[in-house]
């Protein structure tokens, strides 16, 4: 499974999975036939309009249908975060290879060489798809040009069996009762970073969520507790508080 490092708001890499191929082109798809039902609603309104009015309107129509489609994908990853709706159905976005939110000029090279990746005298995403193949990133020409990648977005737990997935006895006693300064996105992060923790054993990761944690909700580490445990303690502490508050 390829992965990509993305810095959190607390300077906490976090792995991502890359988006496949598959889901690539399942997303492309959802889009193309987005564009079939438009296509055919272009043709329907100009061909009424062509006999009602003028035969300039059919024009006017297709015209219309050939702008939207070709800055649909530059607009909609612009004004809807790395996404058309394709993508967002899948769950996949644009991301840069550093983690960081893609540049007006990034999307700009992904949009311009759409005609390598996917022009027809180039055999109609043949390019795009053997580029997705072999490369290591999953990158089509215009993500390889403007150093972009797509990642899936939905999360490996969602936040309901992150903050309340511990059968805690009755009488348990929060040890940090400080916790209630966190919100269910804090919580959700603590726990990324355990889970990628169990699974890779890089002491980094738990070392800095531990620093970054004490310093929000200002508490230190008792004695005889590392940072693993105090990084599970807030986990557990957070969904006692937070159930005991709902009920």
């Amino acid at each position: 499974m390829d992965t990509i490092k993305i810095s959190t708001a607390q300077n906490i890499d976090i792995e991502y999975e890359i988006a496949g191929l598959g889901e690539r082109i399942a997303a492309r798809c959802i889009d193309l036939a987005g564009f079939a039902v438009l296509y055919f609603l272009a043709i329907v309104i100009g061909l009424i309009a062509a006999f009602s009015l003028s035969s300039t309107s059919l024009y006017v129509a297709l015209i219309g249908f050939i702008v939207i489609f070709v800055f649909y994908d530059l607009v909609c990853e612009l004004y809807m975060n790395g996404q058309t709706f394709g993508k967002k159905a899948l769950k996949i976005k644009v991301i840069s290879l550093d983690g960081s939110q893609p540049t007006f000029g990034q999307y700009i090279f992904r949009w311009l060489f759409r005609m390598i990746d996917f022009g027809i005298p180039l055999g109609w995403g043949v390019v795009a798809l053997v580029s997705v193949v072999v490369t290591k990133n999953h990158q089509r020409v215009g993500d390889i040009l403007a150093k972009t990648t797509l990642i899936k977005t939905k999360p490996r737990t969602q936040i309901q069996n992150v903050a309340f997935n511990f059968a805690l006895p009755d009488e348990y006693q929060p040890v940090f009762k400080e916790v209630l300064h966190l919100n269910d996105r804090d919580i959700e992060l603590v726990h990324e970073v355990l889970t990628s923790y169990y699974q890779t054993r890089n002491p980094e990761l738990i070392y800095t969520m531990a620093a970054k944690t004490k310093e929000h909700i200002l508490v230190s580490i008792p004695a005889g507790m590392n940072e693993l445990q105090f990084l599970e303690t807030v986990l557990k502490d957070y969904n006692h508080l937070t159930s005991n508050m709902n009920v």
